[in-house]
């Protein structure tokens, strides 16, 4: 028997013998090299590497604010009530945090808030889908088909109306301003053709309904989150005084801001950058756990101000741009130039967070001025 295992031995060790000369003799693909040659080419200098070493501070700074934000998060919540009011396609949506509760989410906006907004984006899409071919539009008819299609989802929305729970009023309104948006339809349909001419006069005529939906819609907005807001300041009690809140915004809905507006209306100004803040986003809807970990950072990074610096709202500024200004103006300078700047403002200051002074600029400021 000890013979018999002696020969295996042998045997699986000659094979790996001939297995290992094998591997050893084979060339490796030149493929593989290039996988696995490093230190090839140019060779890093000792100051790249310096820079590098340096570098990586910075990277490993931000680890370690993102290990940190879910306890500053935590800490948050376990002390101050928040208000979260973001834009969405119903009308907003209003968010109460408060310690040691469930997040409460409010109703939506009546009904009448979505529909006003989407028959008066209707005349708008109109004008979107019509004016690239306006041009040569006989000749073009590209914008035929799917003029018709949507020419059959405006009589759809028209057809549904009655069954709409809305007020009379309010049906009138949006029976007529379809009525408009499909004849200017129908007449493009049988035309064959159209001008920028005739798109022009269409929008003109429906104008007037426009304003009139702007206002059902941004009465039927305001009204709604007015009530919840006034329910909510009841709820919170004496926690009022340190209820924190914020809003998000888009280039477009800075000025006028109706959310943020709306919160300031109960939080008072001498709240607005302090308990209450607007954070700029590059969509229109942001998600609630986007907008609470910016404003958690904000939040947090108010401790190093007042740490490092002394003052609590420095870290809301950019820290270069104190030094970026003094450059800016003297690289104007030996050009010849006056630098021009933004206006220097407090750190803590409670202003408007868009654009107040009405010296900067020229034209009407509302819409009823444009009228």
């Amino acid at each position: 028997m000890k013979n018999k295992y002696a020969k295996v031995g042998i045997a699986l060790a000659s094979l790996l013998l001939i297995s290992t000369n094998f591997t050893k003799a084979a060339d490796v693909p030149p493929t593989y090299v290039d996988l696995v040659t490093v230190n090839e080419g140019k060779v890093a200098s000792k100051a790249d590497i310096a820079f590098n070493n340096i570098y990586a501070l910075n990277d490993s700074m931000f680890n370690i604010y993102d290990k940190s934000l879910a306890l500053y998060k935590t800490h948050f919540k376990e002390r101050h009530p928040l208000i979260m009011a973001l834009f969405s396609g119903k009308g907003g949506r209003f968010i109460l945090y408060r310690p040691g509760q469930a997040p409460l989410e409010a109703p939506s906006p009546p009904q009448i808030y979505r529909a006003g907004k989407a028959v008066g984006h209707c005349a708008m899409a109109t004008y979107t889908l019509l004016a690239p071919y306006a041009k040569n539009a006989e000749a073009d008819l590209s914008w035929k088909g799917d003029l018709l299609a949507y020419r059959t989802r405006v009589q759809t929305a028209l057809d549904s109306l009655n069954d709409a729970d809305i007020s009379a009023e309010d049906r009138t309104l949006l029976a007529d301003t379809l009525k408009q948006i499909i004849a200017f339809h129908d007449q493009c349909l049988k035309d064959n053709s159209y001008t920028y001419a005739d798109i022009e006069k269409f929008a003109h005529s429906v104008k007037p309904n426009l304003a009139k939906l702007i206002e059902v819609c941004s009465g039927a907005q305001v009204g709604h989150w007015w009530k919840v807001m006034e329910d909510w300041k009841k709820l919170l009690g004496a926690d009022w005084d340190h209820t924190f809140a914020l809003s998000n915004s888009i280039y477009v809905t800075r000025q006028n801001n109706i959310l943020f507006t709306i919160l300031v209306n109960f939080m008072g100004k001498d709240a607005m950058n302090d308990r209450l803040l607007l954070l700029e986003t590059t969509d229109f809807t942001a998600t609630p756990d986007t907008m609470m970990d910016a404003f958690i950072r904000i939040i947090s990074d108010r401790a190093i101000g007042e740490v490092f610096y002394k003052n609590y709202r420095l870290m809301d500024f950019e820290l270069l741009g104190g030094g970026a200004r003094k450059a800016i103006d003297a690289e104007a300078a030996k050009r010849g130039r006056k630098a021009i700047q933004a206006p220097l403002v407090p750190f803590n200051s409670h202003g408007w967070p868009w654009k107040t002074d009405p010296s900067t600029g020229s034209g009407p400021a509302t819409l009823d001025e444009v009228h």
